[in-house]
């Protein structure tokens, strides 16, 4: 009995000793996500009055979550056809990415009408700056460097880096004007080596919210041109940031007319709404078709070991939205009343404000576009509105004025205004 309870002991002890020496002994902890944890701190308080600012989804009037009609009735068609659930080839739905395509560079646009556009579906807008980043580490001549606006999307580092490039960062934001600074963009995109990869937001700059004028692009185009660099868009917010879908895509648009080759990764979550379907696509502009033959066939190389192959149910729905006349239509409605809701609740914001004698001029929130606006509030004043007014938001100020409605925009006001006179 004593021997037996000895040799369990000796093969707990055992055991013990194996388990520290697990592998994953010396893994480290990740940093906390700060969006995830304003999103924690929301859910977490009890006070009715409470605001969260900090989700990059669209909210409707009342706050709640929004699937447009157009998306309904075109997942309503794909129900009732009973589409297969075969695989999808490995650069997807060959009708959505056309349509994609078309939808991004315009029906007139040279290249798509050589077919020199090679493109895949990807997974959501994430997924084609992944893809992007790791044809350009093995394809692009002498790829070293991509250059990022200060600051940018925190995703866009860690997609870069993880896809073999080196990530430097080119200046935006103007902390003293809360706008760009476009006299430092120049100076250092001119700074920057030959053949070095330069992202650009093609509209709704995220986080700030702030863009480049239609002269400042072209500007932009002919320096880049000038210098040899190469531009890859990001645009996550056509027809969301203006309500034109058109206008929305003047950058991308311009800099092919100019001659330029581009990357484009494109994302239909925020304009679709189409969030968790993650659906999007990844393009890039050749010089013919036969040159476009050789670089699909790569992008497959990339992409086959990456995912195998893109969801179908995501590029169904928007393929039917941006292959019916109806509903296309119907959906620039929809796009159009969202980018409207949020221009509205600028507004009133920036109105509220003044009205409420709050210090400093706050002519940027109505100057800002699209989802988020970088606010200029300091982290002691983010502080203290999360703590004392129950109001989240990221600690560098920036909030999605899709939080924002009818029922919550006077108690935010009158909350910021309090925290700028320090009077929380």
């Amino acid at each position: 009995m004593f021997a037996a309870t000895t040799t369990r002991r000796g093969a707990f002890k055992s055991t013990q000793a194996l388990r520290s020496l697990s592998v994953w002994s010396a893994v480290p902890s990740g940093p906390p996500d700060p969006i995830l944890g304003v999103t924690e701190a929301f859910k977490a308080d009890k006070d009715p009055r409470k605001i969260n600012l900090g989700v990059g989804a669209y909210r409707d009037g009342n706050g709640k979550p929004y699937v447009l009609s157009s998306v309904k009735k075109s997942e309503e068609r794909i129900l009732t056809s009973h589409p297969e659930k075969e695989y999808l080839p490995i650069t997807g739905l060959g009708s959505f990415t056309q349509n994609a395509a078309k939808l991004a560079y315009g029906e007139d646009s040279a290249p798509l009408k050589a077919g020199a556009v090679a493109v895949t579906q990807s997974i959501s807008g994430t997924g084609a700056l992944r893809i992007g980043g790791a044809f350009l580490a093995r394809h692009y001549p002498n790829a070293k460097s991509i250059y990022l606006p200060t600051p940018s999307w925190g995703n866009h580092t860690p997609i870069f880096r993880d896809s073999g490039l080196e990530v430097r960062q080119y200046r935006y934001f103007d902390k003293e004007t809360v706008g760009l600074d476009f006299a430092g963009m120049v100076a250092d995109l001119k700074a920057a080596p030959e053949n070095a990869i330069v992202l650009l937001h093609a509209c709704a700059h995220n986080p700030t919210g702030i863009d480049p004028t239609v002269e400042q692009w072209k500007e932009l185009s002919d320096l880049i041109q000038e210098k040899k660099l190469f531009p890859f868009f990001d645009m996550a917010y056509q027809g969301f940031a203006s309500g034109s879908t058109s206008r929305d895509a003047f950058a991308l648009r311009h800099f092919v007319s100019q001659g330029h080759q581009v990357a484009l990764a494109q994302s239909f979550a925020k304009n679709m709404g189409l969030y968790g379907e993650r659906c999007g696509a990844f393009s890039l502009t050749t010089a013919d078709a036969e040159e476009k033959a050789r670089v699909d066939s790569q992008l497959k190389i990339v992409i086959r070991p990456m995912y195998s192959n893109p969801p179908m149910h995501g590029a169904l729905i928007a393929n039917g939205i941006l292959s019916d006349p109806a509903l296309y239509s119907e959906w620039e409605g929809e796009v159009k009343g969202m980018a409207d809701r949020i221009i509205s609740m600028r507004e009133k914001l920036y109105t509220t404000l003044n009205d409420l004698n709050t210090p400093g001029e706050w002519g940027h929130i109505k100057s800002q576009i699209g989802m988020f606006s970088f606010t200029g509030l300091t982290k002691p004043q983010t502080q203290a509105l999360a703590e004392k007014a129950h109001v989240y938001m990221t600690a560098d100020g920036r909030i999605s004025m899709a939080g924002l409605n009818g029922n919550n925009i006077d108690y935010f006001s009158e909350s910021v205004s309090k925290a700028v006179k320090g009077e929380l």
